[in-house]
């Protein structure tokens, strides 16, 4: 009989070094810290959420307490890390920030860090969402993490870190990961994939990427709901079914219909999207990520970009599109007509790019006047 079905973010958690995606300035610098016996007492890990902070501490912790230890290349199969991967290792303490945030269990801690490990060779505290901790919490924490005995070690991690007191902060050795870019995304969905027995079409794996907005945890919950929802075989159509997305070509072809002025293919896009029930916020950050793209190529190729529909645009007026857009943001997501407030913000987007701005309007006349010849001396009438 099969064990309890796990769901695949737990499933395929990274369990090594080699196995976390996207953070490569991270491993590399843990892994020479191990290997060069500079490990210090507190660090801070800092991003977005699915992005791999708590899997980083689990696995830090493992390195530090496995057999022989501390070693960046430990064994799986080492018990010592097998339990901590189970959550029974006595010397790895997780704790939840948000529920464990008052001064008493700060101080309840810091008295049992006196202890010596029971079972491996460092106590290693692991504090998940920091920043829920409360001030006088994090006073009473203060001096434990400037000197702790010899043998704790402290791992935070958070997702606000604008939330951490400065005082902690000069404590830690802070490392940001950073989200994961949609290609390191679809490359381990795909290895997910296979081993699950699953097909899943190229363009569900990018349609899938996108709606994770660079979070791996995220990305393997989505897969996980779509094998639920179509069995063993995926396709975009049914990503975008389930989630309202807004197929890449629909995308391009609305951000086409912006750029060239087409009001008429721009309204009729909307009504077609929001027709088949389609959401137009998300929809919106994706005619953003676009137009984005667009001004980096005018940017780098010399003031030009033809990206939008094949329609030239200047790095000023593709600057202009991308606020308009931003500045809809707002409306689309609170107004109480998001369709009227979607069309709206994108027929003001298609006017900001033939609108000139005033200063370069000013610059272009100046530049006239002093390209023009200078008038001669007038003469006199006879």
């Amino acid at each position: 009989m099969s064990g309890p079905y796990q769901v695949i973010a737990r499933k395929w958690r990274p369990q090594t070094f080699d196995d976390i995606v996207g953070q490569d300035h991270v491993v590399r610098t843990l892994k020479n810290a191990i290997n060069r016996g500079r490990i210090g007492h507190a660090y801070l890990f800092v991003g977005p959420r699915g992005t791999g902070k708590t899997s980083t501490a689990r696995i830090f912790a493992k390195a530090l307490n496995c057999t022989g230890g501390p070693k960046a290349d430990f064994s799986l199969d080492d018990p010592a890390v097998q339990a901590i991967g189970e959550g029974s290792f006595l010397d790895v303490i997780e704790i939840d920030g948000a529920s464990n945030n008052s001064v008493e269990q700060m101080r309840d801690l810091r008295d049992m860090v006196q202890y010596t490990p029971a079972q491996g060779k460092f106590k290693v505290y692991i504090i998940d969402e920091v920043h829920m901790l409360t001030v006088n919490a994090f006073n009473a924490l203060l001096k434990t993490l400037e000197e702790p005995p010899p043998h704790v070690k402290f791992i935070f991690a958070t997702t606000d870190v604008q939330k951490v007191l400065p005082t902690i902060l000069s404590r830690c050795q802070r490392f940001d990961l950073k989200p994961i870019p949609p290609e390191l995304i679809v490359a381990r969905l795909r290895q997910i994939a296979a081993a699950e027995k699953i097909t899943v079409a190229d363009a569900a794996l990018a349609s899938i990427a996108r709606l994770a907005d660079g979070g791996m945890r995220d990305a393997q919950s989505i897969l996980d709901q779509m094998i639920s929802f179509c069995g063993a075989e995926i396709g975009e159509a049914d990503v975008l079914e389930v989630y309202g997305l807004v197929s890449a070509e629909k995308v391009a072809e609305l951000a086409g219909a912006v750029a060239a002025g087409d009001n008429r293919k721009l309204v009729a896009t909307v009504d077609a999207c929001d027709a088949e029930g389609r959401d137009l916020v998300r929809l919106l950050a994706d005619l953003q990520v676009l137009v984005r793209s667009a001004l980096l190529q005018a940017i780098a190729g010399g003031g030009r970009s033809a990206a939008l529909g094949g329609v030239s645009l200047t790095t000023e007026q593709l600057t202009r599109l991308l606020d308009a857009l931003r500045e809809g943001e707002g409306g689309v997501k609170l107004g109480l007509a998001e369709k009227v407030n979607f069309e709206v913000t994108l027929l003001k987007a298609a006017e900001a790019l033939r609108a000139r701005a005033i200063d370069s309007l000013i610059k272009e006349l100046v530049s006239l006047t002093e390209d023009a010849p200078a008038a001669g001396p007038e003469k006199k009438k006879p």
